[in-house]
């Protein structure tokens, strides 16, 4: 497995997680793509902090505040890949969120709802995007102390919406020892949304690669940069990892959902499913499900978009999924006095077959030849293999 470990032993914010993550071999060229089609192009640079190379990116935006809807108009609206879209859009009601339990219903963004904060957002996830790692593991974050002025006036560090967004994920926090503040709401935000496994149940890895990401202060003795790492650790036993697929409709004829998910099969998902439900004001729709290898999403979420006319689709990335073995048992039966062989898909644990059924297409062949029931054609093929796997000593 390659796993993405943060390191923000002085904090983070979004321009230097955007840095570290370049500096990891992000793509620079797909990130000054989406950062550019929000607010311009940015500058990436070297630069030096106490000693350190990192890299150093500035967004160039102008100060301009806007609302939640906006900002997500501004992300839907980017060049940025469509996982990585949808990953800034759960950044931002993350931080919309935590805006709210601080302020009430309605709340501004203020400064994370600035065209810089949009750019460093859409960045660091077109960033990660373009690593394609397994997993995200994020090490206690440094937050600082002293006070800070915000649009609500003077608070303590860590800010308010920083300690809101905190509470909400699963991420360990330091003070630090600088009477400043070191991780943003923006920072905060990203770090928590990328998390997807905790450090400490990694085990045994092996450094990669090392990147940094400067901060814009330059302290003396003191580098101000976040660093993370690419790690290889041994794939968990039995599992993969696939993105998730999601959207609602409520306006396609069941002959659509049918030919949709097929198409979505033979395109390269792992699975696809529609399961009927209740939506907003009553109205009966569909949630579509898609499971597929990370490298697959982009090209189905094409799919869904064609074939359903859905306007937007959610990606639930990086999932673990636990994966028997499996294996294909051929069985050989006697049918009408007929030999004829079919394969038996097999799911094995702990070393024996868990469970067994008889191909689809096969046993379907044989029904329509025979003239019998689908059900008594798979049902004598599965009787035959419980037969055959027993005598082998292979039933639990």
């Amino acid at each position: 497995m390659n796993i993405l470990l943060f390191d923000p032993f002085n904090g983070a914010a979004g321009d230097m997680i955007i840095g570290t993550l370049l500096d990891l071999g992000a793509d620079e060229g797909l990130v000054r793509a989406a950062m550019r089609s929000v607010v311009g192009e940015p500058t990436i640079e070297r630069v030096d902090r106490s000693g350190i190379r990192a890299v150093r990116v500035r967004a160039h935006a102008p100060v301009h505040h806007r609302t939640l809807e906006e900002v997500l108009d501004r992300v839907a609206e980017s060049d940025a890949p469509a996982p990585a879209r949808e990953t800034a859009r759960r950044v931002f009601l993350r931080i919309h969120q935590a805006e709210e339990s601080i302020h009430g219903t309605g709340a501004h963004f203020h400064e994370v709802g600035a065209d810089d904060a949009i750019a460093d957002v859409v960045g660091a996830c077109t960033a990660l995007h373009s690593l394609g790692v397994d997993a995200v593991g994020v090490r206690p974050v440094a937050l600082g102390s002293g006070c800070m002025v915000g649009a609500h006036g003077t608070f303590p560090v860590p800010a308010p919406a920083t300690v809101a967004i905190l509470a909400d994920s699963e991420l360990a926090t330091v003070s630090g020892d600088e009477e400043r503040e070191l991780c943003t709401p923006t920072g905060a935000a990203l770090l928590a949304e990328f998390s997807t496994v905790r450090p400490d149940d990694l085990g045994p890895a092996w450094i990669r690669a090392v990147g940094y990401g400067a901060g814009s202060r330059n302290p003396p003795g003191r580098p101000n940069v976040l660093r993370s790492m690419l790690l290889v650790t041994e794939e968990v036993s039995g599992g993969d990892r696939i993105d998730i697929l999601e959207t609602n409709i409520d306006d396609v004829t069941g002959e659509t959902l049918a030919y949709t998910i097929a198409r979505l099969m033979e395109e390269g998902a792992r699975d696809a499913s529609a399961t009927p439900v209740v939506m907003k004001k009553g109205r009966s729709g569909h949630l579509v499900r898609v499971i597929c290898r990370p490298d697959a999403t982009d090209h189905l979420i094409g799919v869904m978009a064609a074939e359903l006319g859905t306007l937007g689709i959610r990606c639930i990335p990086m999932v673990h999924r636990s994966v028997a073995k499996r294996t294909i048992e051929p069985v050989t039966v006697t049918i009408q006095g007929k030999e004829r062989t079919i394969d038996v898909k097999c799911g094995w644990s702990g070393g024996k077959i868990v469970s067994f059924k008889a191909e689809y297409e096969q046993a379907a062949a044989c029904a329509r030849e025979t003239g019998l029931p689908f059900r008594e054609v798979a049902g004598t093929v599965e009787a035959a293999a419980r037969s055959l796997f027993a005598g082998r000593g292979l039933l639990p």
